[in-house]
């Protein structure tokens, strides 16, 4: 009985879907086109609606198939679920600071090496650990870490490197590595923006000691809120599972009283019974950071689609170069890493030097026929209202590529949900504010 009724109610939520979402129609200049969006069909609500009815709800089977199978798809032997893609960043750096990790630990002071035109959440764990950011300036070919001036900026005080593959690009990870590998330094990639990206033919997320990734409704797949951190170090997903499960010594599957691995060593070191209860020891100061079921269930489905999502943005990518080719002598683009294949999370657009037009005018015409757009993410962190209120501390070079971006670039979408009639009116509008303004220019 139970069966069919829960069948009925898939039923049911087949036809909401048809008829909430799968109705909607495309109408140009009013029908709004985000630069970063979710993409999904009834399977999604089906499976979400299956985790609701099974009354677990909070980290259960889905969040361990989800698991497993993100793993599989990375290529790595350990994968992490967490509750945001900046819960995910904050687990990996507070890792790297466990007492567990002993003299490779980071301690306050210590610098990491990371890009200015980048997200806060990248930085925000190093300040919140007291570590130094150390912001390098980037490449306006690639807009990643100009490894050249990586090199010059490691100091005895350098610990560790955490870098974003700028929108999907993935960063020169052969030349990284081996200033790693010189330096002795802990390697977090920074996957949020470049899930399913590719380096030398292995999936980003796969080469550093740590990696993370974010499933907001803005990223590659979706599990409305959500994130990850992967590694092939298992002292590191014992100690990365600690932080998000309260700083617990032993991991224990929710609802679950038996270990699932032999804990972080610790727990001689306290002054608690010999007979205490194993899942009440901590050893590290945690949080709660995990994701629920219902999360974890959207996440399976999503991951499902991923390889279709990739190919989308691939696709509309190139497609999107080839519309705006003609105008290259006012733009330039953000070009491929050598030995990489991105799955592109934004077509990012830079003004050259000369353009007969500025960023705003540009902005705001898309703007105007309902395209929307975004900065470069936080454009120059050094220069966000945060960094001056609270004095930050950090190092930098001149930094002059990251304030020529910051004041001349921005991206549109190439997310799943730009299909053939959307992508037709984009190419549309692109070319007519080009074409506008390039008259006027050659009136003049």
């Amino acid at each position: 009985m139970q069966e069919k009724i829960k069948n009925l109610i898939y039923t049911l939520v087949r036809e909401y879907y048809k008829e909430k979402f799968g109705s909607q129609k495309f109408v140009p200049g009013e029908t709004h086109i985000p630069a970063s969006g979710k993409s999904f069909g009834d399977e999604e609500l089906v499976k979400m609606t299956e985790a609701v009815l099974d009354g677990w709800w909070t980290e259960g089977r889905f969040a361990a198939e989800f698991e497993s199978s993100l793993a599989k798809f990375l290529g790595v032997k350990n994968c992490i679920t967490t509750n945001s893609g900046s819960s995910a960043n904050l687990l990996a750096v507070s890792a790297l600071t466990s007492v567990h990790l002993g003299k490779r630990r980071l301690n306050p002071g210590d610098e990491v090496i990371t890009i200015a035109a980048g997200f806060p959440t990248t930085i925000n764990p190093l300040i919140l650990h007291r570590l130094v950011p150390v912001f390098v300036d980037i490449d306006l070919h690639t807009f990643n870490i100009d490894v050249d001036k990586m090199k010059k900026m490691v100091s005895k005080k350098t610990k560790a490197v955490f870098m974003p593959h700028n929108l999907g690009n993935p960063f020169n990870l052969d030349e990284v590595r081996k200033l790693c590998r010189k330096h002795k330094l802990w390697l977090i990639e920074d996957c949020c923006d470049a899930l399913g990206s590719k380096y030398r033919g292995r999936q980003v997320g796969s080469f550093g000691d740590l990696s993370t990734f974010s499933f907001y409704a803005a990223h590659h797949i979706t599990t409305g809120e959500g994130g990850a951190v992967a590694t092939n170090n298992a002292k590191l997903a014992a100690i990365v599972r600690s932080f998000r499960d309260w700083g617990r010594e032993y991991w224990f599957r929710t609802g679950e009283d038996k270990k699932q691995d032999k804990g972080l060593g610790a727990a001689k070191r306290g002054k608690l019974p010999a007979d205490y209860e194993a899942k009440f020891i901590f050893s590290e100061i945690g949080y709660n950071l995990r994701l629920t079921d219902m999360q974890a269930a959207l996440g399976v489905v999503q991951l499902g689609k991923l390889k279709g999502f990739i190919e989308h943005r691939k696709d509309l990518y190139k497609r999107l170069r080839k519309e705006v080719a003609p105008f290259g002598k006012f733009f330039s683009f953000q070009e491929a890493e050598k030995n990489s294949d991105p799955s592109w999370f934004g077509f990012l657009i830079t003004l050259k030097s000369g353009c007969p037009f500025t960023r705003k005018e540009f902005v705001d015409y898309l703007h105007s026929k309902n395209i929307g757009t975004r900065m470069l993410l936080a454009g120059n962190l050094t220069k966000q209202p945060y960094m001056q209120t609270y004095k930050v501390p950090f190092r930098k070079d001149d930094l002059k590529n990251t304030d020529y971006v910051l004041k001349n670039s921005f991206w549109i979408g190439v997310h799943p949900g730009i299909d053939q009639p959307r992508f037709v009116y984009m190419s549309q509008v692109l070319r007519e504010f080009l074409d506008k303004k390039l008259e006027i220019k050659m009136k003049k």
